[in-house]
């Protein structure tokens, strides 16, 4: 009887990758807004991971390499489904009506980021995460949604570590005094001693 023995570079993405599946469904569920597409994403980063893993070096961050094979997957995908005409499968919508549906700004089709924001459950906290400059939007998505490390920040928008903690502490502030009204009607605010 011959056994087999296992490329060790398989066995390191089995080691690695395939032990964070869970958290990228959480996040694409975030990013997709339902099971089926954020399954669908979870399986094309892990197709995509697989293919170049073994240009990953071991010792190196594979979360944060994994949510930006993931992140720039679901923007590509997404990007590349905005320019796609809407399908319907009835004939008697109307074209006001359809493009009544359309998910648009003033601007144009909603970002990639917008829409995993508009994922997020509290309407007042998305809408706040929403008011945000896009910038310091996915800096407090990854680090107080999904949370990653500054470092792990850096690695998926490749940025300074400097640059993600100066974007998170204003996006942080900026999320306080939007939300300043909804904490005290919700009770989060201690009240001065009298």
């Amino acid at each position: 009887m011959t056994e087999t023995v296992k490329d060790p570079v398989l066995q390191r993405f089995e080691r690695d990758v395939l032990a964070l599946t869970d958290q990228l469904y959480r996040a694409a569920r975030r990013y997709t807004g339902n099971a089926i597409d954020a399954e669908d994403l979870v399986q094309e980063t892990m197709m995509k991971s697989y293919k170049a893993f073994h240009q990953f070096e071991d010792g190196t961050n594979v979360r944060a390499w994994l949510f930006r094979i993931m992140t720039n997957t679901w923007i590509k995908a997404h990007r590349r489904a905005q320019c796609r005409p809407a399908e319907v499968l009835s004939d008697e919508l109307t074209d006001a009506q359809l493009h009544a549906q359309l998910n648009h700004t003033s601007t144009g089709p909603a970002s990639a980021e917008l829409t995993a924001l508009e994922a997020l459950g509290d309407d007042e906290v998305r809408d706040a995460l929403g008011a945000l400059r896009v910038e310091q939007r996915l800096v407090v998505y990854y680090a107080d949604v999904e949370g990653l490390s500054y470092q792990e920040i850096a690695d998926v928008l490749d940025i300074p570590k400097g640059t993600v903690m100066s974007r998170l502490h204003r996006g942080r502030r900026a999320l306080r005094g939007l939300l300043a009204d909804v904490a005290a009607d919700r009770g989060y605010l201690r009240q001065p001693a009298a």
